[in-house]
């Protein structure tokens, strides 16, 4: 059992999130793409690959691809988080929910609510005009569009994709 921690770990560049390795890995394809059940949910193809350097997405937030070797821990922040780390959390299976910064604090609220009491979810405002809907629940090559954080497809979408990631049950 140890050894095959021990291995999870080590693909990730650690067991603490913490690490500053300068290791680069092999890109992997991502998992097979398949029709969701969710009204709404749009799939992608992506690849994993660690990387130091800043990365430019083609999705608006990120739905996976090249990442920072140090993933971004699940739970509420108040303020952006860095789009590579938290791709590097998506590949372990969380739950990337972003707002704009106008969303009403009742729904703030409602999202820091989630991500507290749930594991796998990391929700973080958005840095910029940029977000395509108000919320948007992002897992590993699969986005969802949300006008309302009362939508029942929030909860949809985390029951069916948390811990879906390339590399399911990593720390968060």
């Amino acid at each position: 059992m140890f050894s095959v921690a021990a291995v999870l770990l080590s693909a990730c560049g650690g067991g603490d999130g913490d690490s500053s390795s300068g290791a680069q890995s092999t890109p992997r394809p991502s998992t097979t793409t398949t029709v969701s059940p969710i009204e709404g949910v749009e799939t992608f193809a992506v690849e994993a690959a660690h990387t130091e350097a800043p990365v430019s997405y083609p999705h608006v937030p990120p739905v996976g691809g090249a990442h920072n070797p140090v993933w971004q821990r699940c739970g509420f922040y108040d303020q952006p988080v860095p789009n590579e780390k938290a791709v590097h959390s998506l590949e372990h299976g969380a739950i990337w929910i972003t707002y704009r910064p106008d969303l009403p604090v009742a729904d703030v609220e409602t999202l820091a609510t989630l991500a507290r009491s749930r594991n796998l979810v990391l929700v973080s405002p958005w840095d910029d005009n940029g977000l395509p809907a108000p919320v948007v629940a992002t897992a590993w090559g699969r986005q969802l569009r949300l006008e309302s954080v009362s939508d029942p497809r929030l909860m949809e979408f985390v029951r069916l994709y948390a811990n879906q990631g390339p590399e399911p049950n990593a720390p968060c």
